[in-house]
Protein backbone atom coordinates (compact mmCIF):
# COMPACT_ATOMS: atom_id res chain seq x y z
CA UNK A 1 0.00 0.00 0.00
CA UNK A 2 1.32 3.20 -1.30
CA UNK A 3 2.67 6.02 1.84
CA UNK A 4 -0.24 8.70 1.14
CA UNK A 5 -2.82 5.82 1.40
CA UNK A 6 -1.30 5.44 4.94
CA UNK A 7 -1.76 9.09 5.63
CA UNK A 8 -5.42 9.78 4.29
CA UNK A 9 -6.51 6.50 6.11
CA UNK A 10 -5.01 7.79 9.13
CA UNK A 11 -6.91 11.44 8.46
CA UNK A 12 -10.00 9.74 7.74
CA UNK A 13 -10.03 7.06 10.83
CA UNK A 14 -8.68 10.19 13.34
CA UNK A 15 -10.55 12.82 11.82
CA UNK A 16 -14.08 11.79 11.02
CA UNK A 17 -15.85 12.82 7.66
CA UNK A 18 -17.04 10.25 5.11
CA UNK A 19 -18.60 10.13 2.12
CA UNK A 20 -21.86 12.34 1.81
CA UNK A 21 -25.32 10.97 0.00
CA UNK A 22 -24.95 13.67 -2.27
CA UNK A 23 -22.95 13.27 -5.71
CA UNK A 24 -20.40 16.74 -5.61
CA UNK A 25 -20.70 18.91 -8.84
CA UNK A 26 -18.12 17.57 -11.75
CA UNK A 27 -16.68 20.99 -13.07
CA UNK A 28 -14.70 20.85 -16.40
CA UNK A 29 -13.60 24.22 -15.65
CA UNK A 30 -14.00 25.81 -11.83
CA UNK A 31 -12.21 28.08 -9.76
CA UNK A 32 -12.69 27.75 -5.93
CA UNK A 33 -12.36 31.09 -4.16
CA UNK A 34 -12.85 31.93 -0.20
CA UNK A 35 -15.71 34.16 -1.33
CA UNK A 36 -18.39 33.53 -3.62
CA UNK A 37 -18.27 37.10 -5.56
CA UNK A 38 -14.38 36.19 -6.20
CA UNK A 39 -15.14 32.67 -7.41
CA UNK A 40 -17.73 33.92 -9.77
CA UNK A 41 -15.40 36.45 -11.13
CA UNK A 42 -13.15 33.72 -11.93
CA UNK A 43 -15.65 31.45 -13.54
CA UNK A 44 -16.43 34.62 -15.56
CA UNK A 45 -13.56 34.95 -17.03
CA UNK A 46 -13.59 30.88 -17.65
CA UNK A 47 -16.62 31.69 -19.65
CA UNK A 48 -15.23 34.16 -21.79
CA UNK A 49 -12.50 31.75 -22.97
CA UNK A 50 -9.89 32.60 -20.44
CA UNK A 51 -7.29 29.96 -18.52
CA UNK A 52 -6.41 29.46 -15.27
CA UNK A 53 -4.44 32.89 -15.16
CA UNK A 54 -7.30 35.01 -16.51
CA UNK A 55 -9.46 33.38 -13.64
CA UNK A 56 -7.11 33.22 -10.72
CA UNK A 57 -6.14 37.10 -11.32
CA UNK A 58 -9.79 38.26 -11.91
CA UNK A 59 -10.47 36.24 -8.61
CA UNK A 60 -7.37 37.68 -6.85
CA UNK A 61 -8.74 41.26 -7.66
CA UNK A 62 -12.10 40.87 -6.87
CA UNK A 63 -11.07 39.53 -3.39
CA UNK A 64 -9.18 42.67 -2.89
CA UNK A 65 -12.56 44.42 -2.71
CA UNK A 66 -14.62 41.48 -0.86
CA UNK A 67 -12.20 40.28 1.41
CA UNK A 68 -10.15 43.26 2.40
CA UNK A 69 -9.69 42.12 5.87
CA UNK A 70 -7.39 39.15 4.53
CA UNK A 71 -5.60 40.61 1.17
CA UNK A 72 -6.02 43.03 -1.90
CA UNK A 73 -3.61 45.12 -4.05
CA UNK A 74 -2.04 46.67 -0.99
CA UNK A 75 -0.35 42.98 -0.17
CA UNK A 76 1.85 41.01 -2.47
CA UNK A 77 1.50 37.02 -3.32
CA UNK A 78 2.46 33.98 -4.76
CA UNK A 79 1.40 32.01 -8.14
CA UNK A 80 2.27 28.69 -9.48
CA UNK A 81 0.98 28.26 -13.06
CA UNK A 82 0.93 25.20 -15.24
CA UNK A 83 -0.20 25.66 -18.83
CA UNK A 84 -0.45 22.96 -21.26
CA UNK A 85 0.29 24.83 -24.82
CA UNK A 86 -3.34 24.56 -25.69
CA UNK A 87 -4.02 26.90 -23.07
CA UNK A 88 -2.00 29.93 -23.63
CA UNK A 89 -2.13 32.71 -26.33
CA UNK A 90 1.26 31.87 -27.95
CA UNK A 91 0.77 27.77 -27.71
CA UNK A 92 3.51 27.32 -25.71
CA UNK A 93 3.45 25.21 -22.62
CA UNK A 94 4.03 27.07 -19.08
CA UNK A 95 5.01 26.17 -15.68
CA UNK A 96 6.68 29.03 -13.62
CA UNK A 97 6.06 30.45 -10.21
CA UNK A 98 5.61 34.20 -9.73
CA UNK A 99 7.27 35.85 -6.74
CA UNK A 100 5.21 39.35 -5.97
CA UNK A 101 6.11 39.51 -2.58
CA UNK A 102 6.26 42.67 -0.72
CA UNK A 103 9.67 44.22 -0.52
CA UNK A 104 11.54 45.90 2.91
CA UNK A 105 11.19 50.04 1.76
CA UNK A 106 14.65 51.45 1.47
CA UNK A 107 14.50 53.50 4.90
CA UNK A 108 14.25 50.15 7.60
CA UNK A 109 17.19 48.90 8.18
CA UNK A 110 17.69 45.55 10.84
CA UNK A 111 17.95 47.37 13.51
CA UNK A 112 14.95 49.62 12.59
CA UNK A 113 11.98 47.41 15.12
CA UNK A 114 14.59 46.26 17.46
CA UNK A 115 15.50 49.94 18.87
CA UNK A 116 11.76 51.12 18.08
CA UNK A 117 9.67 52.17 21.43
CA UNK A 118 6.40 51.58 19.56
CA UNK A 119 5.99 47.32 20.60
CA UNK A 120 3.54 47.46 17.60
CA UNK A 121 5.34 48.94 15.13
CA UNK A 122 5.76 45.76 13.06
CA UNK A 123 1.76 45.40 12.92
CA UNK A 124 -0.21 48.54 12.96
CA UNK A 125 0.99 51.88 11.14
CA UNK A 126 3.45 52.90 8.76
CA UNK A 127 6.49 51.15 9.74
CA UNK A 128 4.09 48.10 9.43
CA UNK A 129 4.26 48.30 5.66
CA UNK A 130 6.34 47.22 2.89
CA UNK A 131 6.26 48.14 -0.65
CA UNK A 132 2.99 46.08 -2.06
CA UNK A 133 3.37 43.76 -5.18
CA UNK A 134 0.60 42.28 -5.48
CA UNK A 135 -0.77 44.50 -8.43
CA UNK A 136 2.66 44.37 -10.19
CA UNK A 137 2.94 40.38 -10.08
CA UNK A 138 -1.08 40.28 -11.24
CA UNK A 139 -0.71 42.20 -13.94
CA UNK A 140 2.76 40.46 -15.11
CA UNK A 141 1.53 37.12 -15.07
CA UNK A 142 -2.04 37.69 -16.82
CA UNK A 143 0.11 40.03 -19.25
CA UNK A 144 2.41 36.87 -20.08
CA UNK A 145 0.27 34.02 -19.71
CA UNK A 146 -3.56 34.72 -19.88
CA UNK A 147 -5.60 35.02 -22.86
CA UNK A 148 -7.38 37.91 -22.11
CA UNK A 149 -7.56 41.73 -22.32
CA UNK A 150 -6.41 43.45 -18.93
CA UNK A 151 -9.69 45.24 -19.13
CA UNK A 152 -11.80 42.83 -18.87
CA UNK A 153 -9.49 40.77 -16.11
CA UNK A 154 -10.03 43.62 -13.99
CA UNK A 155 -14.07 44.43 -14.24
CA UNK A 156 -15.47 41.64 -12.32
CA UNK A 157 -13.54 43.66 -9.14
CA UNK A 158 -14.99 47.31 -10.56
CA UNK A 159 -18.46 45.57 -10.01
CA UNK A 160 -17.53 44.15 -7.23
CA UNK A 161 -16.67 47.40 -5.70
CA UNK A 162 -19.26 49.39 -7.24
CA UNK A 163 -22.14 47.33 -6.32
CA UNK A 164 -20.58 46.26 -2.20
CA UNK A 165 -20.61 42.56 -1.02
CA UNK A 166 -22.26 41.32 1.39
CA UNK A 167 -20.80 40.77 5.59
CA UNK A 168 -20.68 37.22 5.90
CA UNK A 169 -19.12 35.18 8.95
CA UNK A 170 -15.11 35.13 7.64
CA UNK A 171 -15.58 39.12 7.80
CA UNK A 172 -17.52 39.30 10.98
CA UNK A 173 -14.52 37.12 13.22
CA UNK A 174 -12.51 39.83 11.79
CA UNK A 175 -14.12 42.60 12.39
CA UNK A 176 -15.26 42.06 15.79
CA UNK A 177 -11.42 41.07 17.05
CA UNK A 178 -10.25 44.59 15.19
CA UNK A 179 -13.56 46.95 16.83
CA UNK A 180 -12.61 45.22 20.47
CA UNK A 181 -8.93 46.56 19.54
CA UNK A 182 -10.12 50.11 18.20
CA UNK A 183 -12.25 50.61 21.32
CA UNK A 184 -9.26 49.25 23.66
CA UNK A 185 -7.58 51.83 22.25
CA UNK A 186 -9.67 55.03 20.96
CA UNK A 187 -6.96 56.72 19.34
CA UNK A 188 -7.00 54.14 16.70
CA UNK A 189 -10.35 55.43 15.38
CA UNK A 190 -9.22 58.89 14.56
CA UNK A 191 -5.45 57.45 13.11
CA UNK A 192 -7.07 54.99 10.75
CA UNK A 193 -10.62 57.10 9.46
CA UNK A 194 -11.36 54.62 6.61
CA UNK A 195 -11.36 51.09 8.32
CA UNK A 196 -13.19 52.50 11.40
CA UNK A 197 -16.12 54.11 8.94
CA UNK A 198 -16.14 52.07 6.12
CA UNK A 199 -15.12 48.87 7.24
CA UNK A 200 -16.31 48.59 10.62
CA UNK A 201 -19.28 50.83 10.34
CA UNK A 202 -18.02 52.81 13.59
CA UNK A 203 -18.45 49.16 15.06
CA UNK A 204 -21.89 48.70 14.32
CA UNK A 205 -21.05 46.42 11.32
CA UNK A 206 -23.51 43.26 11.31
CA UNK A 207 -23.42 40.20 9.26
CA UNK A 208 -25.78 40.76 6.08
CA UNK A 209 -25.05 44.65 5.81
CA UNK A 210 -23.38 45.60 2.50
CA UNK A 211 -20.50 47.67 2.07
CA UNK A 212 -19.61 49.87 -1.01
CA UNK A 213 -16.08 51.35 -2.08
CA UNK A 214 -16.63 53.84 -4.86
CA UNK A 215 -12.64 55.04 -4.10
CA UNK A 216 -11.39 51.34 -4.73
CA UNK A 217 -13.42 51.56 -7.75
CA UNK A 218 -11.80 54.13 -8.93
CA UNK A 219 -8.42 52.73 -8.16
CA UNK A 220 -9.10 49.50 -10.25
CA UNK A 221 -10.19 51.64 -13.38
CA UNK A 222 -7.29 53.31 -13.14
CA UNK A 223 -5.24 49.79 -12.43
CA UNK A 224 -7.05 48.70 -16.04
CA UNK A 225 -6.75 51.87 -18.18
CA UNK A 226 -2.78 52.25 -17.12
CA UNK A 227 -1.41 48.96 -15.86
CA UNK A 228 0.69 48.96 -13.02
CA UNK A 229 1.63 52.59 -13.72
CA UNK A 230 -1.76 53.43 -12.19
CA UNK A 231 -0.78 52.10 -9.02
CA UNK A 232 3.11 52.98 -8.79
CA UNK A 233 2.96 55.95 -10.27
CA UNK A 234 0.47 58.82 -10.64
CA UNK A 235 -2.06 59.85 -7.60
CA UNK A 236 -2.46 56.51 -6.52
CA UNK A 237 1.51 56.02 -5.73
CA UNK A 238 1.68 59.65 -4.63
CA UNK A 239 -1.51 58.75 -1.92
CA UNK A 240 -0.01 55.87 -0.73
CA UNK A 241 3.58 57.49 0.46
CA UNK A 242 1.96 60.36 2.05
CA UNK A 243 -0.28 57.78 4.12
CA UNK A 244 2.59 55.98 4.95
CA UNK A 245 4.79 58.61 6.03
CA UNK A 246 1.62 60.29 8.15
CA UNK A 247 1.46 56.95 9.79
CA UNK A 248 5.42 56.86 10.50
CA UNK A 249 6.63 55.09 7.76
CA UNK A 250 9.45 55.99 5.38
CA UNK A 251 7.97 55.37 2.34
CA UNK A 252 9.63 56.61 -0.87
CA UNK A 253 8.17 56.88 -4.88
CA UNK A 254 11.52 55.25 -5.45
CA UNK A 255 10.62 51.99 -3.37
CA UNK A 256 7.39 51.77 -5.49
CA UNK A 257 9.20 52.76 -9.28
CA UNK A 258 11.74 50.39 -8.68
CA UNK A 259 9.11 47.59 -8.05
CA UNK A 260 7.13 48.50 -10.94
CA UNK A 261 10.50 47.79 -13.02
CA UNK A 262 12.25 45.13 -11.00
CA UNK A 263 10.19 43.43 -7.78
CA UNK A 264 8.06 40.63 -10.04
CA UNK A 265 9.94 37.32 -9.96
CA UNK A 266 9.11 35.15 -12.44
CA UNK A 267 10.99 31.74 -11.96
CA UNK A 268 10.68 27.89 -12.06
CA UNK A 269 9.09 26.16 -9.36
CA UNK A 270 10.05 24.00 -6.97
CA UNK A 271 9.40 20.67 -7.95
CA UNK A 272 9.12 17.17 -5.87
CA UNK A 273 8.64 14.16 -6.64
CA UNK A 274 6.62 12.31 -4.42
CA UNK A 275 3.95 9.29 -4.29
CA UNK A 276 4.19 8.61 -8.12
CA UNK A 277 3.13 12.75 -8.45
CA UNK A 278 4.90 15.70 -9.35
CA UNK A 279 4.54 18.58 -7.30
CA UNK A 280 5.08 22.11 -8.40
CA UNK A 281 5.04 24.57 -5.31
CA UNK A 282 6.67 27.83 -4.61
CA UNK A 283 10.29 28.02 -3.55
CA UNK A 284 11.63 30.57 -1.20
CA UNK A 285 11.27 33.39 0.02
CA UNK A 286 8.07 31.21 0.28
CA UNK A 287 9.14 28.66 3.03
CA UNK A 288 5.66 26.46 2.43
CA UNK A 289 7.35 24.83 -0.62
CA UNK A 290 10.22 23.25 1.18
CA UNK A 291 8.16 22.35 4.33
CA UNK A 292 6.07 20.59 1.97
CA UNK A 293 8.40 18.63 0.10
CA UNK A 294 10.41 17.85 3.13
CA UNK A 295 7.64 16.45 5.34
CA UNK A 296 6.34 14.26 2.69
CA UNK A 297 9.96 13.04 1.77
CA UNK A 298 10.19 12.03 5.30
CA UNK A 299 7.16 10.22 5.86
CA UNK A 300 8.28 7.97 2.65
CA UNK A 301 11.42 6.99 3.92
CA UNK A 302 9.68 6.33 7.66
CA UNK A 303 8.11 3.03 5.11
CA UNK A 304 5.08 3.81 7.48
CA UNK A 305 2.45 2.26 5.30
CA UNK A 306 3.51 -1.34 7.83
CA UNK A 307 1.10 0.64 9.98
CA UNK A 308 -2.19 1.10 7.66
CA UNK A 309 -5.70 -0.06 9.31
CA UNK A 310 -3.54 -1.36 12.70
CA UNK A 311 -2.13 1.45 14.18
CA UNK A 312 -2.89 4.56 12.40
CA UNK A 313 -2.69 6.90 15.34
CA UNK A 314 0.71 5.97 15.67
CA UNK A 315 1.33 7.63 12.33
CA UNK A 316 -0.53 10.78 13.69
CA UNK A 317 2.77 11.35 15.72
CA UNK A 318 4.82 10.62 13.25
CA UNK A 319 3.31 13.58 10.78
CA UNK A 320 3.90 15.34 14.00
CA UNK A 321 7.42 15.16 14.04
CA UNK A 322 7.74 15.40 10.58
CA UNK A 323 5.82 19.03 10.89
CA UNK A 324 8.26 19.74 14.08
CA UNK A 325 11.49 18.68 11.75
CA UNK A 326 10.36 20.65 9.09
CA UNK A 327 9.43 24.18 10.82
CA UNK A 328 12.73 23.52 12.83
CA UNK A 329 14.40 23.79 9.55
CA UNK A 330 12.27 26.69 8.53
CA UNK A 331 13.48 28.80 11.62
CA UNK A 332 17.20 28.20 10.76
CA UNK A 333 17.64 28.46 7.50
CA UNK A 334 14.63 29.72 5.05
CA UNK A 335 14.64 33.46 4.16
CA UNK A 336 14.71 35.42 0.69
CA UNK A 337 17.62 33.68 -1.44
CA UNK A 338 18.46 36.92 -3.12
CA UNK A 339 19.83 38.14 0.57
CA UNK A 340 20.92 34.85 2.12
CA UNK A 341 22.00 31.20 0.60
CA UNK A 342 19.28 29.34 1.35
CA UNK A 343 20.03 25.45 0.68
CA UNK A 344 16.95 24.04 -1.16
CA UNK A 345 19.01 21.44 -2.56
CA UNK A 346 20.71 20.53 0.06
CA UNK A 347 17.18 20.37 2.53
CA UNK A 348 15.26 18.16 -0.10
CA UNK A 349 18.55 15.86 -0.77
CA UNK A 350 18.47 12.34 -0.03
CA UNK A 351 20.92 12.08 2.03
CA UNK A 352 20.01 14.73 4.22
CA UNK A 353 16.24 13.45 4.64
CA UNK A 354 17.31 10.55 5.78
CA UNK A 355 19.43 11.85 8.76
CA UNK A 356 16.48 14.09 9.87
CA UNK A 357 13.57 11.37 9.49
CA UNK A 358 15.79 8.56 11.51
CA UNK A 359 15.46 11.43 14.29
CA UNK A 360 11.97 10.56 14.90
CA UNK A 361 11.78 8.11 17.86
CA UNK A 362 8.00 6.10 16.84
CA UNK A 363 7.82 5.93 20.85
CA UNK A 364 7.91 9.43 22.07
CA UNK A 365 8.17 13.16 21.28
CA UNK A 366 11.15 14.63 22.38
CA UNK A 367 12.24 18.43 23.39
CA UNK A 368 12.36 21.29 20.91
CA UNK A 369 16.12 21.01 20.77
CA UNK A 370 16.51 17.47 18.98
CA UNK A 371 15.08 18.87 15.93
CA UNK A 372 16.72 21.82 15.44
CA UNK A 373 20.43 21.41 13.73
CA UNK A 374 23.56 22.67 15.44
CA UNK A 375 23.38 25.75 13.21
CA UNK A 376 20.08 26.76 14.31
CA UNK A 377 18.71 29.02 16.96
CA UNK A 378 18.65 27.98 19.83
CA UNK A 379 15.33 26.83 21.05
CA UNK A 380 12.76 29.28 22.74
CA UNK A 381 9.45 29.58 22.52
CA UNK A 382 9.38 30.89 18.94
CA UNK A 383 -0.60 34.52 7.38
CA UNK A 384 -4.32 35.45 9.51
CA UNK A 385 -4.66 38.04 6.67
CA UNK A 386 -4.43 35.81 3.58
CA UNK A 387 -6.31 34.73 0.52
CA UNK A 388 -5.91 31.43 -1.81
CA UNK A 389 -7.52 30.64 -5.45
CA UNK A 390 -7.15 27.58 -7.14
CA UNK A 391 -8.20 27.44 -11.03
CA UNK A 392 -8.25 24.73 -13.74
CA UNK A 393 -9.56 25.51 -17.21
CA UNK A 394 -10.78 23.89 -19.78
CA UNK A 395 -7.80 23.27 -21.10
CA UNK A 396 -5.99 21.30 -17.96
CA UNK A 397 -3.97 24.18 -17.26
CA UNK A 398 -3.74 25.21 -13.74
CA UNK A 399 -2.95 28.29 -11.44
CA UNK A 400 -2.71 28.69 -7.62
CA UNK A 401 -2.44 32.02 -6.48
CA UNK A 402 -1.97 33.27 -2.84
CA UNK A 403 -2.02 36.84 -1.51
CA UNK A 404 -2.05 38.37 1.64
CA UNK A 405 -1.96 41.33 3.33
CA UNK A 406 -0.66 39.64 6.60
CA UNK A 407 -3.04 40.15 9.64
CA UNK A 408 -6.37 41.04 10.03
CA UNK A 409 -6.90 44.50 8.18
CA UNK A 410 -3.19 44.59 7.30
CA UNK A 411 -1.34 48.14 9.04
CA UNK A 412 -4.72 50.01 9.02
CA UNK A 413 -3.50 52.17 6.45
CA UNK A 414 -5.43 53.60 3.99
CA UNK A 415 -4.12 56.12 1.35
CA UNK A 416 -6.57 58.57 1.26
CA UNK A 417 -9.59 58.30 -1.56
CA UNK A 418 -7.84 54.92 -2.87
CA UNK A 419 -10.29 52.60 -0.86
CA UNK A 420 -7.79 49.67 -0.08
CA UNK A 421 -5.74 48.93 2.49
CA UNK A 422 -2.02 48.78 2.74
CA UNK A 423 -0.48 45.50 4.51
CA UNK A 424 1.59 44.87 7.89
CA UNK A 425 3.90 42.33 5.68
CA UNK A 426 7.26 44.14 8.01
CA UNK A 427 6.38 41.78 10.75
CA UNK A 428 6.58 38.50 9.16
CA UNK A 429 10.30 39.74 9.03
CA UNK A 430 12.18 38.89 12.36
CA UNK A 431 11.85 42.53 13.18
CA UNK A 432 13.17 41.91 17.17
CA UNK A 433 15.37 38.85 17.20
CA UNK A 434 14.77 35.96 19.80
CA UNK A 435 11.16 37.46 19.91
CA UNK A 436 8.10 35.39 18.00
CA UNK A 437 6.27 37.18 15.49
CA UNK A 438 2.09 37.28 15.46
CA UNK A 439 1.92 33.57 14.40
CA UNK A 440 4.43 32.38 17.35
CA UNK A 441 7.27 31.44 14.81
CA UNK A 442 10.57 32.54 15.67
CA UNK A 443 12.98 32.85 12.96
CA UNK A 444 16.65 33.43 12.43
CA UNK A 445 18.83 36.73 11.64
CA UNK A 446 18.59 35.35 7.92
CA UNK A 447 14.99 36.69 7.97
CA UNK A 448 15.85 40.13 9.34
CA UNK A 449 14.90 43.63 7.38
CA UNK A 450 17.49 44.80 4.99
CA UNK A 451 16.20 47.71 1.92
CA UNK A 452 14.53 45.46 -1.05
CA UNK A 453 14.29 42.19 0.91
CA UNK A 454 11.41 39.94 0.75
CA UNK A 455 9.93 38.48 4.44
CA UNK A 456 9.90 34.59 4.98
CA UNK A 457 6.26 33.23 4.11
CA UNK A 458 4.45 30.43 4.82
CA UNK A 459 2.01 30.55 1.79
CA UNK A 460 1.99 27.22 -0.24
CA UNK A 461 0.52 27.54 -3.54
CA UNK A 462 0.56 23.81 -4.91
CA UNK A 463 0.21 22.08 -7.97
CA UNK A 464 -0.34 18.41 -8.38
CA UNK A 465 0.81 16.36 -11.48
CA UNK A 466 0.31 12.89 -12.59
CA UNK A 467 3.39 10.92 -14.25
CA UNK A 468 1.60 12.09 -17.50
CA UNK A 469 2.29 15.62 -16.48
CA UNK A 470 -1.51 15.91 -15.99
CA UNK A 471 -2.82 18.47 -13.42
CA UNK A 472 -4.16 16.21 -10.48
CA UNK A 473 -5.09 18.62 -8.21
CA UNK A 474 -4.42 22.39 -6.89
CA UNK A 475 -4.16 23.73 -3.26
CA UNK A 476 -3.49 26.66 -1.19
CA UNK A 477 -4.65 27.82 2.27
CA UNK A 478 -5.02 31.26 4.60
CA UNK A 479 -4.01 31.11 7.80
CA UNK A 480 -0.28 32.07 8.65
CA UNK A 481 2.14 29.05 9.51
CA UNK A 482 -0.78 26.81 9.48
CA UNK A 483 -1.02 27.19 5.64
CA UNK A 484 1.59 24.61 5.67
CA UNK A 485 0.66 21.64 7.90
CA UNK A 486 -3.80 22.44 6.26
CA UNK A 487 -2.22 22.03 2.65
CA UNK A 488 -0.42 18.76 3.24
CA UNK A 489 -3.05 17.10 4.93
CA UNK A 490 -6.04 18.31 2.77
CA UNK A 491 -3.81 17.10 -0.32
CA UNK A 492 -2.94 13.78 1.13
CA UNK A 493 -7.04 13.49 1.63
CA UNK A 494 -7.91 13.71 -2.17
CA UNK A 495 -4.89 12.47 -3.70
CA UNK A 496 -4.83 8.90 -1.91
CA UNK A 497 -7.67 8.86 0.52
CA UNK A 498 -9.59 9.43 -2.87
CA UNK A 499 -12.00 12.29 -1.45
CA UNK A 500 -13.58 14.46 -2.97
CA UNK A 501 -12.54 18.09 -2.85
CA UNK A 502 -15.19 18.91 -0.78
CA UNK A 503 -14.41 16.02 1.72
CA UNK A 504 -10.64 16.46 1.47
CA UNK A 505 -10.77 20.25 2.83
CA UNK A 506 -13.63 19.47 5.41
CA UNK A 507 -12.00 16.84 7.07
CA UNK A 508 -10.55 17.64 10.96
CA UNK A 509 -6.90 19.05 10.50
CA UNK A 510 -4.04 18.66 13.33
CA UNK A 511 -0.67 21.36 13.18
CA UNK A 512 2.75 21.52 14.95
CA UNK A 513 5.26 24.29 14.13
CA UNK A 514 8.16 23.36 16.45
CA UNK A 515 7.38 26.44 18.20
CA UNK A 516 5.48 26.58 20.42
CA UNK A 517 6.00 22.88 21.31
CA UNK A 518 1.93 22.41 21.05
CA UNK A 519 -0.20 20.30 18.65
CA UNK A 520 -3.40 21.88 17.81
CA UNK A 521 -5.87 19.91 17.17
CA UNK A 522 -9.25 20.54 15.60
CA UNK A 523 -12.27 18.66 17.51
CA UNK A 524 -13.72 15.36 15.59
CA UNK A 525 -16.35 12.50 16.53
CA UNK A 526 -13.99 10.34 18.37
CA UNK A 527 -11.40 12.24 19.16
CA UNK A 528 -10.31 11.51 22.25
CA UNK A 529 -8.51 8.54 21.16
CA UNK A 530 -6.24 10.28 19.51
CA UNK A 531 -5.57 12.94 21.61
CA UNK A 532 -5.33 10.24 24.52
CA UNK A 533 -2.17 8.35 22.28
CA UNK A 534 -0.54 11.77 21.71
CA UNK A 535 -0.72 12.81 25.10
CA UNK A 536 0.85 9.17 26.06
CA UNK A 537 3.50 9.70 23.92
CA UNK A 538 4.43 12.99 25.21
CA UNK A 539 2.97 16.18 23.18
CA UNK A 540 0.62 19.03 24.44
CA UNK A 541 -2.20 18.74 23.17
CA UNK A 542 -4.80 22.08 22.76
CA UNK A 543 -8.00 22.51 20.91
CA UNK A 544 -7.62 24.64 17.80
CA UNK A 545 -10.06 26.44 15.92
CA UNK A 546 -10.30 26.22 12.08
CA UNK A 547 -7.95 28.27 11.72
CA UNK A 548 -6.48 27.82 7.99
CA UNK A 549 -8.67 27.27 4.54
CA UNK A 550 -7.91 25.37 1.95
CA UNK A 551 -9.27 26.28 -1.38
CA UNK A 552 -9.15 22.93 -3.68
CA UNK A 553 -9.43 21.44 -6.77
CA UNK A 554 -9.16 17.69 -7.57
CA UNK A 555 -9.47 15.23 -10.69
CA UNK A 556 -12.60 13.41 -10.28
CA UNK A 557 -12.60 11.76 -13.52
CA UNK A 558 -11.15 11.39 -17.09
CA UNK A 559 -12.64 9.39 -19.56
CA UNK A 560 -11.80 9.66 -23.79
CA UNK A 561 -10.90 13.72 -24.06
CA UNK A 562 -13.34 14.85 -21.31
CA UNK A 563 -11.57 15.87 -17.96
CA UNK A 564 -13.54 16.71 -14.22
CA UNK A 565 -13.08 18.22 -11.56
CA UNK A 566 -14.48 18.15 -7.87
CA UNK A 567 -13.73 21.84 -6.09
CA UNK A 568 -14.15 23.28 -2.54
CA UNK A 569 -14.09 25.86 -0.73
CA UNK A 570 -13.17 25.42 2.95
CA UNK A 571 -16.17 25.75 5.08
CA UNK A 572 -14.34 27.20 7.89
CA UNK A 573 -14.15 30.78 6.00
CA UNK A 574 -16.73 30.46 3.82
CA UNK A 575 -16.78 30.95 -0.05
CA UNK A 576 -18.45 28.31 -3.05
CA UNK A 577 -16.05 27.49 -6.23
CA UNK A 578 -18.27 28.15 -9.22
CA UNK A 579 -17.28 26.77 -12.82
CA UNK A 580 -18.78 25.29 -15.62
CA UNK A 581 -20.39 21.65 -15.76
CA UNK A 582 -20.03 21.90 -19.52
CA UNK A 583 -18.03 19.88 -22.11
CA UNK A 584 -15.67 22.14 -23.48
CA UNK A 585 -15.95 23.50 -26.81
Amino acid sequence: MPLLTLVVLLLGACHGGGPRSNQPVAYTAVVAADQPAASQAGARMLAQGGNAVDAAVAAAFTLSVVRPQSCGIGGGGFMVIHLPAEATRDGKAVQVAVNAREWCPAGVRRETFATSTDANASTVGGLAVAVPGSVAGLLEAQARFGRLQRKAVLQPAIDAAVRGFTVDAAYMAAAVETIARFRADPSLQARFPFLWRTLLREGHIRSGDRIRNPDQARTLRRIAEQGAAGFYSGPVAAALVDAVGAAGGVPSHNDLARYAASGVQVTAPLAVTAFGRHVLTMPPPSSGGVALGQVLAMLDLRDAECRVGVDDAAFAHELVECFKLAFADRAAYLADPAFVAVPVTALLGAEDLAARAALIDPTRTLPPAHYARSAAPAAQPADHGTSHVSAVDRWGGACAATETINLFFGSYVCPEGCGFLLNNQMDDFTTRPGRANAFGLRQSDANLPAPGKRPLSSMTPTIVLDYAGEVEAVAGASGGPRIITATTQALLNALVRGDDAEAAVARARLHHQWLPDTIGLEHQPGGEALETFLRARGHTVQAARGEAAVQLVVRAAKSGGQVTYTAASDPRKGGRPAGSTAPPR
